[in-house]
């Protein structure tokens, strides 16, 4: 996909140190301190936009905001938003009004789903987000950046997961920086998925990335990564 006709792309994902990002249950896994908490607002406070695919969001019980006000000072110094708009992706729509996302006031919600998402449902969350909506299996991802460039003036995207949708944009070639942090615990578990899920497939074709910085606090390690792209 051509970088003009996108955002740029950056993920922050946490892992332990056999890399997982969850348990097999996709049950919240708290196990990363707080300042790495911190820093997870840090870098979610760089984008123009939040994007989180619906497990990520049902199963954090995400609200997708930036709670944090001299995060939100910094940004209108910059001309800025207060807060990133909240992207969601999902297959079917299956998006509750009651989950937090919807409930928090803040920016502005922008959800990205397929034409198998019923009526019903349609009709529930059009008053609470932008809805866009793809006659497609799955919204296809080239798509999705290139609205968000195109009719929200996306410039700087921030990825949080889940790994299905960071799996979806390294193979379109999308992403450009990964943020990982890693900490000092074992989950083990072949179905405890890693950063690309579960999928045991390999991806089509190796995507190859630069270290460009590393440091190490209280036992955590924070990893910044660049796409080394010809």
């Amino acid at each position: 996909m051509n970088r003009r006709d996108r955002p740029k792309v950056i993920a922050n994902f946490a892992l332990t140190a056999d890399g997982k990002v969850s348990t097999r249950e996709r049950t919240p896994a708290n196990f990363t301190s707080p300042r790495d908490k911190h820093r997870l607002l840090e870098i979610r406070a760089m984008g123009d936009a939040l994007l989180v695919g619906r497990n990520t969001v049902a199963t954090d019980t995400m609200s997708m905001a930036l709670r944090d006000e001299t995060l939100q000072a910094k940004r209108r110094a910059k001309g800025l938003a207060p807060e990133p708009l909240r992207v969601i992706v999902s297959q079917r729509g299956r998006l509750d009004p009651k989950w937090k996302v919807f409930q928090t006031p803040g920016a502005r919600r922008i959800v990205f789903a397929t034409t198998q998402m019923p009526a019903a449902k349609r009709r529930t969350l059009e008053p609470l987000c932008d809805l866009h909506l793809f006659d497609a299996e799955w919204p296809p991802l080239e798509q999705v950046l290139a609205t968000l460039r195109r009719q929200y003036a996306v410039r700087t995207l921030v990825c949080e997961g889940g790994p299905t949708l960071l799996r979806g944009l390294v193979e379109i070639g999308a992403l450009d920086v990964l943020y990982l942090t890693v900490a000092p615990v074992i989950f083990g578990g072949k179905d405890a998925p890693t950063l690309t899920g579960t999928n045991p497939d390999f991806l089509a074709s190796i995507a190859h990335f630069r270290l460009t910085s590393l440091r190490t606090v209280g036992g955590e390690c924070y990893l910044r990564y660049v796409a080394a792209r010809s």
